[in-house]
């Protein structure tokens, strides 16, 4: 019943504008109209990371829940953690609007939303009074008008230490002019230099574009062990507009969901050769195959948003498990032991 009940929401929600659609998903959540199992787990779907102990290693990317307005019911939709924000210092609106793009026909999406936020204030306020079961991470972001965005990091850091599982420094949105050039190799070690220097003993960790080249690839790893970080999140949307069939393919903004997929695996399984730091796969997973795949190419934990506009949040569930019967079947005792069992695959 649960099921079709969803099915019947998601249906009304795809003749809404997409962004006003986001918005009354956010809704139906706070209002207990969606679907709630609780934290999914099984002995082998158990995943620590970082420190955190995590029930299943499927996890909500930062973007859905941008103002930290839904943690109780998201984190009882399923999930083994969730990442909230991105959360600036100071609050913005973002770039125009219309600013989020459905491809049906190509199972994605493109945003330009800009980091549109309340503000860190706010947003870590919400986290602190929230009622976690599972671990909640909050995606730091930079002021569009900053004229220091290494500080802005650092700034939201040191708001959210205390109050989160974990941070994640997003250097990887291209909807925010010049953001990308913090990734970097020098830029990059400066700018966690001064986020690891507040931080506490918060995990931090670092999501990446999937536009990278071979040698950015090695040296955000160089810089990423250097520094400490606890995690890498590989990846975050991608520029590329490589055949896809939408009318809206010609949007600005980063392109999420399926057509990702192979550009996002392949980074991560790269990068898990040239360093120890964990990853984090996200990407273009929209079933319990694609998700195990990302684990058998070098993540030790992976992270859902696209494909929730198109399955709706019962996918969380069937994705964990999935994963949890794939474990099974190929004779893993844990998600540890399949991480990067089919790396070779996809170098």
């Amino acid at each position: 019943m649960n099921t079709l009940i969803e099915a019947m929401g998601l249906s009304v929600l795809r003749k809404f504008d997409p962004e006003a659609a986001h918005g009354l998903a956010i809704r139906a959540l706070r209002a207990g109209l969606t679907p709630k199992p609780g934290p999914i787990s099984t002995p082998r779907l158990a995943v620590d990371l970082a420190g955190m102990h995590m029930p299943n290693p499927v996890g909500l990317a930062a973007g859905f829940d941008k103002n930290a307005t839904a943690i109780e019911p998201l984190s009882a939709a399923g999930f083994g953690f969730i990442e909230v924000g991105a959360a600036t210092p100071l609050p913005q609106p973002g770039n125009d609007k219309p600013r989020l793009f459905r491809l049906t026909e190509d199972r994605a999406a493109i945003n330009r939303f800009g980091f549109n936020n309340e503000g860190m204030e706010v947003i870590c306020a919400r986290i602190a009074a929230s009622k976690r079961t599972i671990p909640i991470g909050l995606n730091l972001g930079a002021n569009k008008t900053s004229t220091d965005r290494a500080a802005d990091f650092a700034r939201v850091m040191e708001a959210a230490k205390g109050h989160v599982d974990f941070a994640t420094v997003n250097v990887s949105s291209p909807n925010t002019e010049k953001l990308r050039d913090l990734q970097g190799k020098a830029a990059l070690a400066g700018l966690l230099e001064g986020v690891m220097a507040v931080r506490g003993d918060t995990p931090v960790m670092l999501k990446i574009a999937p536009d990278l080249t071979e040698d950015e690839i090695a040296d955000v790893a160089q810089v990423a062990q250097d520094a400490g970080v606890a995690a890498i999140i590989a990846t975050n949307t991608t520029l590329s507009r490589e055949g896809l069939k939408s009318v809206h393919k010609g949007e600005m903004g980063g392109l999420s969901g399926a057509p990702l997929f192979e550009k996002s695996t392949r980074v991560l399984a790269r990068l898990s050769t040239l360093t120890d730091v964990p990853i984090i796969g996200v990407g273009g997973i929209g079933d319990a195959d694609q998700a195990y795949a990302k684990i058998c190419a070098g993540a030790s934990a992976i992270q859902l948003y696209t494909a929730l506009v198109f399955g709706g949040l019962s996918l969380v569930g069937d994705i964990a498990r999935g994963i949890d019967e794939r474990l099974a079947r190929d004779g893993f005792t844990s998600v540890a032991e399949a991480v990067g069992s089919n790396r070779a695959a996809w170098l």
